[in-house]
């Protein structure tokens, strides 16, 4: 329980202080150190990720900075392949899982390492709205595709999210992380009702992480405005660059059925 209490705090903080991308460590977080197997660490790390995301799109809805329209497309392709990512990694052996998850974070941390300017993309019209007739096929396929992977890992898929809305629709970024955190809400609950189905979670671990990360998330969202941004991402794609060998690691050199 208070390995569950530090990590979920853990995770919260860089939450806060990153604005997401924090809870890809949430899986690795709940099976190594909190000793849950994998089949039951996804769907707590989806329900940490959709809770987190919930907590910190709040504020960006009143805010008036979420796009409802390309929510619900993005979120409709995405909740959909979430229960076929889900069905999929109950056919995929562990270690398959977990070397493709820690390949998704080596993706996540270049990711952060490129971080650049970015620029609407073809999609975009005048004064911030979106040629659907186009673009509609993009972003359900865009959905789809952080869906199945939200399903399959266990993840939000922020990282993959945002540069869709901002390279792919054009949206301005203020409005791509409120309508990305929506999306990765509704992502996340799907792809938990589709793992819960047949497996029993530890509720007390669960609640206990999930609310250590929110209050992390809260108590030092403030603190971002005053750090360095930039060191901070790459600080964080370092760990996440760490976290992913010692995942790899542990798959390749302990091929086991199950974890925890």
């Amino acid at each position: 329980m208070l390995a569950a209490l530090g990590l979920g705090l853990m995770i919260g903080v860089l939450l806060g202080l990153l604005g997401g991308g924090g809870s890809i460590l949430a899986m690795p977080a709940l099976i190594y150190g909190a000793g849950m197997p994998l089949a039951s660490a996804v769907p707590a790390s989806l329900l940490v990720v959709g809770i987190s995301s919930a907590a910190a799109a709040l504020p960006r809805i009143r805010a008036g900075q979420v796009r409802w329209r390309i929510t619900a497309v993005f979120g409709a392709a995405g909740a959909t392949a979430a229960f076929g990512g889900a069905a999929l990694n109950r056919l995929l052996p562990a270690q398959a899982v977990l070397i493709g998850f820690a390949a998704l974070m080596m993706a996540a941390g270049w990711r952060m390492l490129a971080e650049q300017a970015v620029r609407g993309g073809a999609c975009a019209l005048p004064g911030g709205a979106v040629n659907w007739r186009g673009c509609l096929p993009k972003a359900v396929a865009a959905g789809a595709a952080v869906g199945l992977l939200t399903g399959l890992f266990g993840v939000g898929g922020g990282f993959l999210v945002i540069p869709a809305l901002v390279l792919g629709l054009g949206l301005p970024m203020t409005a791509a992380v409120g309508t990305s955190l929506l999306i990765v809400l509704v992502n996340s609950v799907a792809g938990f009702v589709a793992h819960t189905a047949d497996v029993r979670l530890d509720y007390t671990v669960t609640a206990a992480f999930t609310l250590a990360a929110v209050t992390g998330a809260l108590a030092t969202a403030r603190l971002a405005r005053f750090l360095d941004a930039g060191r901070l991402r790459r600080w964080f794609a370092y760990l996440v660059f760490a976290v992913a060998a010692f995942v790899a690691a542990q798959a390749l050199l302990n091929p086991v059925t199950g974890v925890g």
